[in-house]
Protein backbone atom coordinates (compact mmCIF):
# COMPACT_ATOMS: atom_id res chain seq x y z
CA UNK A 1 0.00 0.00 0.00
CA UNK A 2 1.43 3.40 -1.18
CA UNK A 3 0.98 6.71 1.01
CA UNK A 4 -1.15 9.13 -1.20
CA UNK A 5 0.23 12.52 -1.60
CA UNK A 6 -2.12 15.44 0.60
CA UNK A 7 -4.67 16.98 -1.41
CA UNK A 8 -3.58 20.60 -2.46
CA UNK A 9 -5.36 23.73 -1.33
CA UNK A 10 -7.07 25.90 -3.81
CA UNK A 11 -9.10 29.15 -2.67
CA UNK A 12 -11.34 30.68 -5.07
CA UNK A 13 -12.81 33.91 -5.47
CA UNK A 14 -15.59 34.21 -7.85
CA UNK A 15 -19.09 35.65 -7.59
CA UNK A 16 -21.25 34.01 -10.07
CA UNK A 17 -23.20 31.08 -8.95
CA UNK A 18 -22.54 29.00 -11.86
CA UNK A 19 -19.16 29.48 -12.76
CA UNK A 20 -18.50 29.28 -8.36
CA UNK A 21 -19.81 25.64 -8.66
CA UNK A 22 -18.32 24.62 -12.02
CA UNK A 23 -14.83 25.32 -10.38
CA UNK A 24 -15.47 23.95 -7.27
CA UNK A 25 -17.18 20.54 -8.55
CA UNK A 26 -14.46 20.26 -11.00
CA UNK A 27 -11.49 21.29 -8.86
CA UNK A 28 -12.53 19.37 -5.96
CA UNK A 29 -12.16 15.94 -7.96
CA UNK A 30 -7.97 16.39 -7.01
CA UNK A 31 -7.90 19.63 -4.44
CA UNK A 32 -9.53 20.52 -1.15
CA UNK A 33 -11.65 23.89 -2.53
CA UNK A 34 -12.67 26.83 -0.60
CA UNK A 35 -14.96 29.56 -2.12
CA UNK A 36 -15.01 32.86 -1.34
CA UNK A 37 -17.99 34.74 -2.91
CA UNK A 38 -15.79 38.28 -2.96
CA UNK A 39 -12.45 39.88 -2.52
CA UNK A 40 -13.16 40.52 1.11
CA UNK A 41 -14.02 37.47 2.09
CA UNK A 42 -10.97 35.88 -0.13
CA UNK A 43 -8.56 38.39 1.50
CA UNK A 44 -9.47 37.19 5.18
CA UNK A 45 -9.59 33.43 3.97
CA UNK A 46 -6.27 33.27 2.12
CA UNK A 47 -4.39 34.15 5.73
CA UNK A 48 -5.89 31.57 7.90
CA UNK A 49 -6.17 28.18 4.82
CA UNK A 50 -2.61 29.56 3.71
CA UNK A 51 -3.39 27.47 0.17
CA UNK A 52 -1.60 26.29 -2.14
CA UNK A 53 -3.28 28.60 -4.81
CA UNK A 54 -5.13 30.87 -5.59
CA UNK A 55 -8.16 31.12 -8.51
CA UNK A 56 -9.43 34.91 -8.53
CA UNK A 57 -12.27 36.23 -10.83
CA UNK A 58 -10.63 39.83 -11.68
CA UNK A 59 -14.60 41.26 -11.98
CA UNK A 60 -15.96 41.09 -8.22
CA UNK A 61 -18.42 43.38 -6.27
CA UNK A 62 -15.92 45.75 -3.79
CA UNK A 63 -12.67 44.42 -3.69
CA UNK A 64 -11.77 42.85 -7.19
CA UNK A 65 -9.16 40.17 -8.11
CA UNK A 66 -6.59 42.56 -8.95
CA UNK A 67 -6.92 44.17 -6.00
CA UNK A 68 -7.11 40.54 -3.74
CA UNK A 69 -3.74 39.64 -5.75
CA UNK A 70 -2.17 42.93 -4.93
CA UNK A 71 -2.82 42.78 -1.06
CA UNK A 72 -1.86 38.98 -0.74
CA UNK A 73 1.26 39.38 -2.45
CA UNK A 74 2.05 41.83 0.66
CA UNK A 75 1.19 39.22 3.06
CA UNK A 76 4.30 37.20 5.07
CA UNK A 77 4.24 33.78 3.91
CA UNK A 78 1.08 33.96 1.05
CA UNK A 79 3.54 36.72 -1.63
CA UNK A 80 4.74 33.47 -3.62
CA UNK A 81 1.67 31.24 -4.20
CA UNK A 82 0.61 31.38 -7.33
CA UNK A 83 -2.15 32.80 -8.77
CA UNK A 84 -5.03 32.28 -11.33
CA UNK A 85 -7.02 34.37 -12.75
CA UNK A 86 -9.97 33.53 -14.67
CA UNK A 87 -12.29 36.42 -16.04
CA UNK A 88 -14.57 37.70 -18.47
CA UNK A 89 -11.55 40.34 -19.13
CA UNK A 90 -9.87 39.52 -22.17
CA UNK A 91 -8.41 42.25 -24.09
CA UNK A 92 -4.36 42.37 -24.72
CA UNK A 93 -4.41 45.01 -21.87
CA UNK A 94 -6.52 43.30 -19.32
CA UNK A 95 -4.52 40.45 -20.19
CA UNK A 96 -0.94 42.41 -19.57
CA UNK A 97 -2.39 44.12 -16.37
CA UNK A 98 -3.76 40.70 -15.18
CA UNK A 99 0.55 39.05 -15.79
CA UNK A 100 1.96 42.55 -14.00
CA UNK A 101 -0.34 41.72 -11.01
CA UNK A 102 1.02 38.08 -10.65
CA UNK A 103 -0.55 35.81 -12.87
CA UNK A 104 0.66 32.55 -13.18
CA UNK A 105 -2.12 31.97 -15.82
CA UNK A 106 -4.86 34.48 -17.29
CA UNK A 107 -8.11 32.18 -18.15
CA UNK A 108 -10.69 33.81 -20.23
CA UNK A 109 -14.37 33.40 -19.39
CA UNK A 110 -15.91 30.80 -21.05
CA UNK A 111 -13.20 28.51 -20.81
CA UNK A 112 -13.04 24.70 -21.35
CA UNK A 113 -12.87 22.84 -17.60
CA UNK A 114 -10.32 20.71 -19.12
CA UNK A 115 -7.56 23.74 -19.87
CA UNK A 116 -8.67 24.82 -16.21
CA UNK A 117 -7.54 21.29 -14.67
CA UNK A 118 -4.63 21.17 -16.44
CA UNK A 119 -3.14 24.46 -15.91
CA UNK A 120 -3.64 24.09 -11.95
CA UNK A 121 -2.47 20.70 -11.91
CA UNK A 122 0.78 21.96 -13.81
CA UNK A 123 1.23 24.60 -11.06
CA UNK A 124 0.54 22.94 -8.24
CA UNK A 125 3.33 19.79 -9.63
CA UNK A 126 5.66 22.63 -9.31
Amino acid sequence: MTEREPRKRILIAEDDDAIATLLVRTLSLDHEVTLARNGHEALQMATKLRPDLFVFDIMMPGMDGLQVSRLVRKVEGLGKIPIVFVTAKDRPADVIKGIQHGARHYITKPFKLADVRDKIAKILKT
